[in-house]
C-alpha cells in the first residue's frame, strides 16, 4: 500500500486554520462568542486603537470573510449590543461599525481566553514569545496582504 502524498502548505494551513477555528470556539462559548465573532470584535478593538471606524467591507477585507458574511455577523453582534452600526455620513449605502460598552467589555474578556489558546496552540513551537512562532508570523504575513491598519 503506498503511503500518501506529502500534505502541500495550503492543505496545512487550511487544516491549522480549521483546528484554530474549532479550539477558539470551544474556549470562546462560555462567553457566548464564536471565533467568528471574536474576530470582528477584535479588529474593531484594533481599529478603535488606531483611531478608525471602518465600515463593514473594510472590516470584512482586514479579516479575510465574505462582506455578506460580516454583515451578517455584525448584525447578529448589534442585536447583543456589541456593536452599533451607523450610516456612513460618507456613503448612505455603508456603515461604519463601532463597539458599544458592553462590546467593550466582552472583548476585554475575550482576548485573554483567546491568548492563553494561542500560548496553548504554539507551544509545539516554543509558544508566543518564542523565535519560531515570530518566524511563522513573519510567513504568513508575507503570504496575506499587507495590513490593512497600515494602510
Amino acid at each position: 500500500m503506498q503511503s500518501p502524498p506529502e500534505p502541500t502548505v495550503g492543505f496545512l494551513v487550511w487544516r491549522l486554520s480549521m483546528k484554530w477555528r474549532a479550539e477558539a470556539d470551544r474556549a470562546l462559548a462560555p462567553l457566548g462568542l464564536t471565533h467568528a465573532q471574536y474576530s470582528v470584535l477584535a479588529s474593531l478593538k484594533g481599529f478603535s486603537l488606531a483611531g478608525r471606524k471602518p465600515n463593514q467591507r473594510e472590516l470584512a477585507e482586514y479579516i479575510g470573510l465574505e462582506p455578506l458574511y460580516v454583515s451578517k455577523l455584525a448584525r447578529a453582534l448589534e442585536k447583543a449590543g456589541l456593536v452599533e452600526r451607523p450610516v456612513d455620513p460618507a456613503d448612505p449605502r455603508a456603515v461604519r461599525l463601532t463597539l458599544t460598552d458592553h462590546g467593550h467589555q466582552v472583548i476585554a474578556e475575550a482576548i485573554p481566553v483567546v491568548h492563553a489558546k494561542h500560548a496553548e496552540l504554539t507551544s509545539a513551537i516554543g509558544g508566543p514569545a518564542s523565535e519560531r512562532n515570530q518566524t511563522l508570523r513573519d510567513l504568513l504575513v508575507a503570504l496575506l496582504d499587507p495590513d490593512p491598519l497600515q494602510k
